[in-house]
């Protein structure tokens, strides 16, 4: 055990001294004391804490267990730096009182719990690390109080939200927000902090342009891969001489760019639809231009060319940076991120040979490719099957003596797109440093395969120095679990064929060139409609679909909506898709569909569900979306015993969240602003991780079929649609508000508004809900599934939002962004809801609209509006028998 007892030092340092042992910490007159890079273990028993000290280091040791409370009565601490360390728990609230906190360094720590509201104290502070820890966001309110920070990198943290109000906050120098699972715009007033040098916002949903504004800051670095960002790319950023990485996006402007540039990373950064790439690196869809005859590689990363068991390994030294594409034909590698505090690290580890323990193979584990953030390796031009892909790993920079034994690497790795190691420790899963381990997977490739290793901020940065963290791979293997196809070596047969080839070919083509030159006469206006399809967004052959959907087969069918049915499929690349069959006997033109598509398509967001493309051939329309695995939150909370997913508590106040999420950014968010009008139980999908997305925005205009049997054309379903929607046609925001509380109900107490009638007196759950509210009895809704294992006071909170968003005026109804700040508790319900008792004309009148159909209908109203519905729907029947909504009356936003 190291036990300190200071009593009129002015100073102590004991950095990286190798020093080890249990850190007991008794302090009285010290001012500095600094123990980073040491072994010091154990916890931090702090006595005596109340001295005068203004800097506590304690950087790269193996220090665990809960942050004492003790620390914040040092009222005079400027500097408390504790990365790289193992604290768990929440950051003690004590911690609010050291006003006079300058420089606070939490990252590598898995601490958890929200970021706390006392980090609003903090006005001195200049330099706040968070990177890889368990925090969860969002921001404080008050964070923006600290404008003298200049230095914010907080990464991996589930902020999930927009870009958090930082406009006040003009001093930074670094600011990263990465991994934060932030989406939106980018703001424009970063381009007011002209003294940022490294702007990194990477691995988030960003959507949009990149602001104008930005063209004057004078950075060093800007990350913006792996978003959606769009438009065009600027011309600034194209001839800046720093380093640049905007890769991994989806930008649909002009493409006379070239990849690899020496200061831009520009890989996968145009989306699939845009035509005529100067490079292919370019697409995401990164694919060979060659015929696909490869079956096999190995790669020596780091390494020179290396024979090994017969097979050769190929070398993989070149000097990759900040920002890197090499294409070496039949394989590339990609490269993103720069070390953190030291500008010279190399890309590459390298160990003597003979300090490798007990590995075999030993010569492929002397070399390493090493990266700060993100390394992806590309197998092209690949034979479609099966492979076995084996990545060698091996600990060569850490070793087992001295403070480098506290090195802790972790990060992700991917195959495909699919995570097949997280928080991987090589130390760990070697049992040991310098020691060999062969992980080997099984993965479906068609044409390329993606191998994918991203730091996620865990871990320790610092050690053995600077720059020594982030993803390391030895040597890469992939070989085919089928027999190859061997290309044709040619001889007698082939060459005497020859003639007799050509001449059919020549045939063959003056037949294909008579038919497409008559079918082209009959369609050419549905080409150019087509072309401009393509352009718009990813197009689909009708051929693609039926690959991927086994011509439609019964057995992939997995839904029948309103719009027509639903199939499952495969792409080759191995992705599962979901394929709306739309009516083929829509009545509106290509050209109306194609403006639909580019429409809906434009949208991105976590929270909706991704629109990838759609196929227009014939008398086909299809739009192909991302496949739900778990179906729709009707089927999961009212479906049969054998598909209810019997959801508890937290999943589903994270699905009401993600509910309003995705309203927000259609009525708020997006440049285009949405009215869903349909929003219900089954047009909220689930993911894997039940994540909730909205879908079916903007669909009703896809499908208006001449059979509609509602004159009205008003997009809604019965129990859903807000009254005055309903009864008046009169639009706005608040009838998915609306719809939305309607959802929630259904949330709670997992019951189906219009299915659910225990009183003959009572038409939807919503009258239940009312009843219940006026005799003080709300809970009562609560589902019984449930038990007791749900906050009381959430749920209220809950039932009471739900009640607001049902009120009879749509202007008392909450706008969608204050429903998510009521739903975090920061906005009081301030408004009980008014107790509503319909009069017995509108329970005739909704009955009356309830036995035209128990499904979706599809209406239409003509607006002039500002709002933007989500069918766009221009026209009305002269036979309407319905009152509707003024045409020329703007819809106004009421709230």
């Amino acid at each position: 055990m190291l036990v300190f007892f200071v009593f009129h030092l002015i100073g102590l340092i004991i950095f990286d001294n190798n020093r080890s042992g249990q850190s007991c910490l008794n302090f009285f007159a010290q001012h500095n004391s600094e123990f980073s890079r040491n072994t010091f273990g154990g916890t931090i028993p702090l006595s005596g804490a109340s001295i005068p000290l203004t800097i506590l280091g304690l950087l790269g040791n193996r220090v665990a267990g809960p942050l004492p409370e003790e620390i914040g009565t040092i009222s005079t601490l400027q500097e408390l730096l504790l990365s790289g360390n193992q604290f768990t728990g929440v950051l003690p609230d004590s911690l609010g009182d050291l006003t006079n906190l300058e420089d606070f360094r939490i990252d590598g720590n898995p601490i958890s719990g929200r970021i706390p509201s006392f980090f609003a104290n903090w006005t001195k502070m200049e330099r706040l690390d968070m990177q890889g820890t368990s925090l969860q966001g969002p921001f404080p309110p008050g964070f923006s109080s600290l404008t003298n920070l200049s230095e914010l990198r907080v990464t991996d943290i589930n902020i999930s939200g927009t870009f958090p109000p930082l406009e006040t906050m003009e001093s930074f120098k670094y600011l990263i927000l990465r991994n934060c699972q932030l989406y939106g715009s980018i703001p424009s007033f970063i381009g007011n902090m002209k003294k940022l040098k490294r702007l990194d916002l990477s691995f988030n949903n960003f959507t949009g342009l990149i602001p104008k504004s930005w063209e004057n800051l004078e950075l060093d670095y800007l990350f913006l891969t792996n978003n959606m960002l769009s438009g065009s790319i600027p011309d600034w950023i194209l001839s800046n001489k720093h380093k640049m990485d905007i890769s991994f996006n989806s930008f649909n402007g002009s493409a006379n760019n070239i990849c690899p540039s020496s200061n831009v990373s520009l890989v996968a950064s145009y989306s699939p639809s845009v035509k005529n790439l100067t490079s292919s690196c370019l697409s995401k869809n990164l694919t060979c231009t060659e015929k696909a005859m490869n079956y096999e590689l190995y790669i020596n990363c780091g390494g020179q060319n290396v024979t090994v068991d017969g097979k050769v390994y190929q070398s993989d030294k070149a000097a990759i940076a900040t920002t890197s594409f090499y294409n070496y034909g039949k394989w590339a590698i990609s490269s993103t991120g720069y070390f953190v505090g030291d500008s010279d690290a190399q890309y590459i580890a390298e160990i003597n040979e003979s300090l490798l323990l007990n590995t075999a193979n030993s010569q492929l584990y002397k070399s390493a490719r090493l990266n700060p953030l993100s390394l992806r390796y590309y197998a092209l031009c690949m034979q479609t099957g099966n492979y076995t892909v084996n990545l060698h790993f091996a600990e060569i920079m850490f070793s087992e003596f001295g403070f480098s034994r506290n090195g802790r690497r972790i990060f992700d790795v991917s195959i495909q797109g699919k995570k097949v190691l997280e928080n991987f420790d090589i130390t760990k899963k070697a049992g040991g440093v310098r020691r060999g381990v062969v992980l080997s997977f099984t993965t479906l490739v068609e044409n390329t395969l993606e191998i994918h290793f991203q730091w996620l901020g865990k871990g320790t940065m610092s050690i053995p120095t600077r720059g020594g963290y982030g993803p390391l791979i030895s040597a890469i293997s992939i070989t085919p679990n089928f027999t190859p196809k061997k290309e044709d070596s040619g001889g007698g047969l082939l060459n005497a064929a020859v003639p007799a080839i050509l001449v059919s070919t020549c045939i063959f083509l003056i037949m294909i060139f008579v038919v497409l030159f008559i079918s082209r006469r009959k369609n050419h206006v549905k080409s150019e409609e087509l072309k401009s399809l393509e352009s718009m967004t990813g197009y689909f052959s009708l051929r693609q679909i039926k690959t991927a959907t086994k011509n439609f087969a019964p057995e992939n069918k997995i839904g029948e909506g309103g719009f027509g049915s639903v199939y499952k499929g495969r792409l080759n690349d191995g992705t599962l898709i979901a394929v709306k069959q739309l009516s083929s006997k829509s009545r509106q033109g290509n050209r109306e569909f194609i403006n639909e598509v580019g429409m809906i398509s434009a949208f991105q967001h976590p929270n909706l569900v991704k629109l990838f493309g759609c196929c227009v051939e014939g008398n086909q329309l299809l739009v192909i979306y991302e496949y739900m695995e778990n179906n729709s939150l009707a089927r999961a909370l009212f479906g049969p015993e054998e598909v209810n997913l019997n959801l508890d508590w937290p999943t589903r106040s994270k699905i009401c969240m993600d509910i309003a999420k995705g309203l927000t950014h259609l009525h708020e968010e997006s440049m285009i602003k949405i009215v869903h009008r349909d929003i219900k139980a089954t047009n909220v999908l689930l993911d894997s991780d039940l994540n909730a997305k909205i879908s079916d925005f903007g669909l009703a205009k896809l499908d208006e079929g001449e059979d509609t049997h509602i004159s009205t054309r008003i997009a809604g379903t019965i129990g859903y649609m807000a009254p005055e929607y309903a009864m008046r046609g009169y639009l706005t925001d608040k009838a998915d508000v609306y719809s939305f509380g309607i959802v929630v109900l259904e949330l709670v107490s997992g019951k189906s508004n219009t299915n659910f009638r225990p009183k003959e007196d009572s038409v939807y759950l919503l009258d239940i809900a009312y009843v219940l509210q006026e005799q003080g009895k709300i809970l009562e809704l609560v589902d019984s599934c449930l038990g007791r294992n749900y906050s009381k006071k959430k749920v209220n909170r809950m039932l009471n939002i739900a009640l607001l968003c049902t009120h009879r005026s749509p202007s008392l109804r909450p706008k969608m962004s204050t429903v998510i700040s009521m739903l975090e508790g920061k906005t009081p319900v301030s408004v009980e809801p008014i107790k509503i008792k319909r009069t017995e004309s509108e329970v005739s009148r909704f009955k009356a609209f309830e036995r035209l159909s128990p499904d979706s209908h599809t209406f239409g109203v003509s607006t002039d509006a500002s709002w933007t519905n989500s069918t766009m729907s221009a026209s009305i029947r002269e036979d309407e028998t319905v009152t509707t909504f003024n045409s020329s009356t703007p819809l106004i936003d009421l709230e």
